[in-house]
């Protein structure tokens, strides 16, 4: 009989990469060793693969290759903590060196290169002056000195340098959802307020055009759906490029500002496009698997682009598109270690009504083989800013449950990303109300389809997904659920949104509510609040080191539902934080869960 190891991925790639200068060699983050470590390998698919890094507590998480020098800087944290630090180490491998050193602060690189054209200065965010702010800051590398170009408070994400290197780009949100485009001096002159927060609006910053006069942002500014437009650096003007009727996910321009690529989020699934800035004539791409791209790098000539993917029957690897060949190729073999290809299952995408007369979209996975009507595991994504994707999801678990006879539904309910932005706005200081219904409407609609047993109906989510799990539990409990499984959810939502780190504390307030203010609404929407209806068998999933979503909030909800009666199961991961880190823990993690599902579902 299979077991969850059989699907399990045989390697886990984390979905970061880092294309070298000259577009010759790709880094990335892989798991080979237990730990996510830093890894380089040539684009030429020949190529072998070469270890930089060592970890076993630390996790590579985000990496860019210096311009100049044989050398790189990544950012990792220590046991899931997500206190980031920066590291610089020599291309060829060697020892890294701390460029930050504050175990209690979080640092961060920009969405682009941080170094300037031509190597000198380093830029990226930080909150090691006040916990509650996240400064702007630019290094000097010859002199190692120290400028905070922006110190604005909150939360700040650097975006992308100027040609020239003296005026760097960055956001910071406000509101929950805007992020308000900047643009900071070099030399640490005020920095320049690009938009405005009259309207709601997401910018996602991209590259600037050679000239300089202004750079690539996606946004929703005016529309529903995220688009593409070079914004004006002096003026925060919009010129469109492309607006299509579903997000514009990643944008990527060649070094010499000819070449165009970006993805398309269409109904789930990614698309890629190409354009010549030249003579404005779009340039064919290779279709890619069926599946979602996490992130793109355009090489600097504009004749490769390389990417992370994954499909529902592929885990996460890397890959490049020619387009010169228009032909598509992967570069790392990440497949599930011993299940047979063949047998994986595609999801179907279906939707229905919802209560307020809205189409719920979900991705349908059914077994390939079932004599009857099976039980179905609903799956609920996390964020609640997220979507369900077809991707190889917890390491190829739904696999393993649709070799089992158990099928698996996955919703993308109100507050999910990927269907513009009123459909996404709706969760912010609503958790527990609208999910709550459209979670309802999905058990309406499994009770009428045929291939369903409506009596062995079970639930799985992480964080955000988790706390709709028990929402479920407790406040469906006529629904009659066979078992459920929870990853680090929140179960009081008071306690929730007052652990929240400081720099995060404005955006929790807009999204999750402000718990000095609304503490009546945010217990009322709680599932500890109605813990006594929990009846189903239930599986609680901790990281003892969670900042997100601390120990806290499973710790109390257990304890009340095993004060009641109720059956709970109770794993904590002392070196693991929100997520796994460790090949090790993901793997009994999941195989726990799957065993807990199946024995209640089959």
């Amino acid at each position: 009989m299979p077991s969850y190891s059989d699907f399990r991925s045989s390697l886990r790639i984390k979905q970061m990469l880092a294309l070298s200068p000259d577009g010759r060699q790709v880094a990335y983050a892989d798991d080979s060793n237990g730990q996510f470590n830093l890894t380089v390998r040539p684009v030429d698919p020949s190529g072998q693969a070469r270890r930089l890094t060592r970890f076993r507590d630390n996790t590579v998480r985000a990496a860019a290759w210096h311009p100049r020098w044989r050398a790189m800087v990544f950012l990792a944290d220590r046991e899931g903590d997500e206190h980031t630090q920066i590291y610089l180490i020599p291309a060829g491998g060697g020892d890294p060196e701390p460029l930050t050193d504050n175990p209690a602060a979080e640092f961060m690189l920009p969405q682009g290169s941080p170094f300037t054209s031509d190597g000198r200065m380093m830029a990226y965010v930080g909150n090691d002056r006040t916990f509650a702010d996240q400064d702007v800051i630019v290094r000097d590398l010859a002199t190692d000195r120290i400028r905070r170009v922006d110190t604005g408070g909150g939360q700040a994400e650097a975006g992308f340098w100027s040609p020239d290197g003296r005026r760097l780009s960055f956001t910071r949100i406000y509101h929950g959802y805007d992020r308000i485009v900047h643009v900071a001096h070099a030399d640490g002159s005020p920095s320049i307020r690009l938009t405005f927060d009259e309207v709601p609006c997401d910018h996602q910053l991209g590259p600037w055009l050679p000239d300089g006069s202004g750079f690539l942002v996606r946004t929703d500014c005016g529309r529903e759906f995220t688009g593409l437009a070079v914004m004006d650096a002096v003026t925060g003007e919009l010129r469109w490029l492309e607006t299509p009727p579903w997000d514009v996910e990643y944008a990527c321009l060649s070094a010499d500002g000819r070449v165009l690529t970006w993805i398309v989020n269409d109904n789930g699934f990614s698309r890629l496009f190409a354009r010549d800035l030249v003579s404005g004539k779009d340039i064919p791409v290779p279709a890619l698997p069926a599946g979602k791209v996490w992130e793109m790098k355009v090489a600097p000539d504009g004749g490769k682009v390389a990417m992370v993917l994954s499909t529902a029957t592929r885990p996460w690897n890397v890959a490049v598109a020619d387009l010169r060949t228009v032909s598509f190729t992967w570069l790392t073999g990440a497949a599930a270690a011993s299940a047979d290809p063949a047998a994986l299952v595609e999801p179907e995408l279906v939707s229905y009504p919802g209560a307020s007369g809205h189409e719920i979209p979900a991705l349908v996975y059914r077994p390939r083989r079932a004599g009857g009507p099976v039980g179905v595991v609903i799956s609920v994504h996390g964020g609640p800013k997220w979507q369900e994707r077809p991707i190889y999801n917890y390491e190829g678990f739904y696999q393993y449950l649709l070799a089992k006879g158990i099928a698996v539904v996955a919703p993308n309910i109100r507050g999910s990303s990927g269907y513009g932005k009123t459909y996404q706005l709706q969760i912010n200081r609503n958790w527990g109300n609208c999910d709550l219904e459209d979670m309802a409407a999905t058990v309406r609609y499994l009770k009428t389809q045929s291939w369903v047993d409506p009596g062995r109906l079970g639930l799985i989510g992480r964080s955000y997904g988790a706390f709709v799990v028990l929402t479920c539990l407790a406040r469906l409990p006529e629904v009659g659920w066979a078992a459920a499984v929870e990853f680090f959810g929140p179960a009081n939502l008071v306690t929730a949104a007052q652990a929240v780190p400081p720099a995060y504390r404005a955006t929790s307030n807009e999204v999750l509510g402000d718990p000095d203010t609304e503490r009546d609404s945010l217990l009322a929407r709680s599932p500890i609040t109605y813990a006594e209806n929990i009846k189903a068998p239930l599986f609680v999933v901790q990281g003892a080191r969670d900042r997100r979503v601390p120990r806290g909030e499973s710790d109390q909800l257990v304890q009340r539902l095993r004060a009641l009666g109720a059956e709970v199961r109770y794993d904590v991961y002392p070196d693991e934080g929100h997520g796994f880190t460790k090949s090790a823990n993901e793997m009994r993690a999941y195989s726990d869960a799957a065993e807990f599902l199946v024995k209640r579902l089959v």
